[in-house]
């Protein structure tokens, strides 16, 4: 599957990102250092693999503001624990917590809790894209200096 993956660029790793902050608890940070290690382009690999996050990330958060619990207990999988942990970090935190919508285990419940109280969805997408933009910069950076 890994090979099949790499095998598709770019538009595989629109999916794998996408997915990856929907319903399927998956990572897509391998296929970014793949990519850029087979002499993709940087700029490319970080403005596709962001994209695909940030949709993802705001089909959870109209999961959180139209979804029923079955949604959200059934096809996201998301349990009380991880729902909890997201809710107290967002009244914590504030909007601002949606810079960490890119953390494993709270990220998706972040932007579920961020529909589901109703968050201003410019304000939404300004943050969540933002914290995603910067987690696959630094991974690109991080990657393309080691290969020099």
């Amino acid at each position: 599957m890994e090979n099949f993956l790499a095998d598709h660029g770019l538009p595989a790793l629109f999916l794998l990102s996408f997915l990856a902050s929907t319903v399927i608890p998956l990572g897509s940070e391998w296929l970014v250092v793949t990519l850029i290690l087979k002499s993709y382009q940087p700029e490319y690999v970080v403005a596709v693999a962001t994209a695909g996050n940030y949709l993802g990330a705001c089909t959870t958060y109209f999961v959180g503001l139209w979804g029923a619990g079955f949604l959200i207990k059934k096809v996201m999988r998301i349990d009380e624990a991880s729902l909890a942990r997201a809710q107290l970090f967002y009244r914590r935190y504030g909007s601002w917590s949606l810079l960490f919508s890119w953390l494993p285990v709270i990220g998706d419940p972040l932007c579920l809790a961020g529909g589901a109280l109703r968050i201003n969805f410019i304000l939404f997408s300004l943050l969540v894209f933002a914290g995603k933009l910067a987690r696959y910069a630094v991974i690109a950076a991080v990657t393309a200096s080691a290969m020099r």
